[in-house]
């Protein structure tokens, strides 16, 4: 058998290699890739980075735990040495300092996680019977007269909804309904508070909320009763319960879940007290040309009403009447007139023709008229008249005698 010799040996692993192969070990176990463990916090840090660094310890060990800013800044409560905590996460071999060490995604409070489970069972169970279908959602009211509060009387959610309505629209009545919201008392307090605001007040919507906390200063809304008596209020529930990434049953049973009790004040008045100045302005408006339309129509109206009131009047048709009159005595009066200038028109056209017949316009030109003295007949013929006969000629410009001297 060959001896091998101590200083003849190659060595076969760096400490990088080593570690790495270690972790890489850690690594690949599927059982320490999501795990929770149960210990006490010491050494807790948290740098300007954000990280946070502490250790987990119990009576037999401890184990060194990081907790990076993205997972961190999810905490729900102030993490501090000393306290009772579950950790969740993977395990993992930080090479440079060659320490195995807890990587953590979500840290909470021992005990907490049976409050989780209690909380998966109950939504569960109310998710069943139909308290959270969204088809019994209500609509909020575009316009809240009333809106009621449910909330202790000395917390600030109540401050930040007062401020928040006061601020949005100061004509809403608000009325609150005190109850305490953290303990044994509050389940029964938040039920009486909802059915005596639904049953007194008749609001128009409720607003349920309250400030941040742990799960166990929260789990009031998580009770099965208050869940029960939200999805049975007359009015629309509006919850804002703890900050934005908490989550209660009743956010589920409500009509509308805010993330926090100032937003919730927001949603119930959607319209501003200058939303409402913009509307009563824009109804003026409206309102004003509707009023100067109606006007300018009734003056037409009553213009056409005067022009027909004018041709029925007495007065006109006395008037039409009179100059009626008028001219039928003008007529009287312009008539024998006519007459005569009608008839002395008509006699001087008679005479104009009695002139133009007559023998002395043929006498003006040139010829003369002869008769015979002896009876003043007309002579047109030569076998009228005998030698030695006497005429009479007229002319142009008077008459002769001449006597036949021969015959024809």
């Amino acid at each position: 058998m060959e001896q091998l010799s101590l200083f003849d040996a190659e060595p076969r692993w760096t400490v990088t290699e080593l570690t790495r192969y270690l972790r890489q070990l850690l690594e690949a176990d599927d059982r320490l890739r999501g795990l929770w463990v149960q210990g006490e916090i010491s050494n807790f840090s948290r740098p300007s980075s954000g990280h946070v660094y502490f250790t987990l310890k119990d009576a037999g060990a401890q184990l060194r735990c990081v907790m990076w800013r993205s997972d961190a800044a999810r905490l729900r409560f102030v993490v501090q040495d000393g306290l009772a905590v579950e950790a969740h996460g993977r395990i993992s071999l930080y090479e440079a300092g060659g320490q195995h060490q807890l990587y953590v995604d979500v840290l909470r409070p021992l005990g907490e996680g049976a409050l989780y489970q209690e909380f998966l069972r109950l939504k569960a169970l109310l998710e069943a019977e139909g308290l959270f279908d969204p088809a019994r959602k209500r609509p909020l009211p575009a316009r809240p007269v009333r809106v009621g509060i449910v909330t202790s009387p000395t917390g600030a959610a109540l401050r930040d909804m007062l401020d928040t309505l006061r601020r949005r629209n100061p004509l809403v009545e608000v009325i609150l309904a005190p109850a305490a919201v953290q303990g044994e008392d509050a389940p029964p307090a938040l039920v009486a508070a909802l059915e005596q605001l639904n049953r007194l007040a008749a609001p128009d919507v409720i607003l349920l909320g309250r400030g941040g906390g742990s799960i166990e200063d929260l789990w009031a809304f998580n009770d099965e009763r208050v869940v029960r008596a939200v999805a049975a209020s007359s009015a629309p529930v509006i919850t804002g319960v703890g900050h934005e990434t908490d989550f209660t049953l009743v956010d589920f049973a409500a009509d509308v879940r805010a993330p926090t009790p100032t937003a919730a004040a927001e949603l119930a008045t959607p319209v501003t007290l200058l939303d409402l100045q913009a509307g009563l302005d824009e109804t003026a408006v409206r309102l004003r040309a509707q009023v100067e339309t109606l006007l300018r129509r009734r003056r037409e109206r009553l213009e056409a009403q005067q022009t027909r009131l004018r041709f029925y009047s007495p007065v006109r048709r006395l008037q039409t009447e009179r100059q009626r009159l008028d001219e039928q005595a003008r007529r009287l009066v312009q008539a024998p007139t006519h007459r005569l200038r009608v008839a002395v028109e008509r006699l001087r056209g008679l005479e104009n023709r009695l002139q133009a017949l007559s023998p002395l316009g043929i006498l003006e030109r040139g010829y003369a008229l002869v008769t015979r003295r002896a009876d003043g007949h007309l002579v047109t013929s030569p076998e009228q008249v005998a030698v030695g006969e006497a005429l009479a000629v007229r002319v142009r410009e008077g008459s002769f005698t001449a006597r036949v001297s021969e015959e024809p």
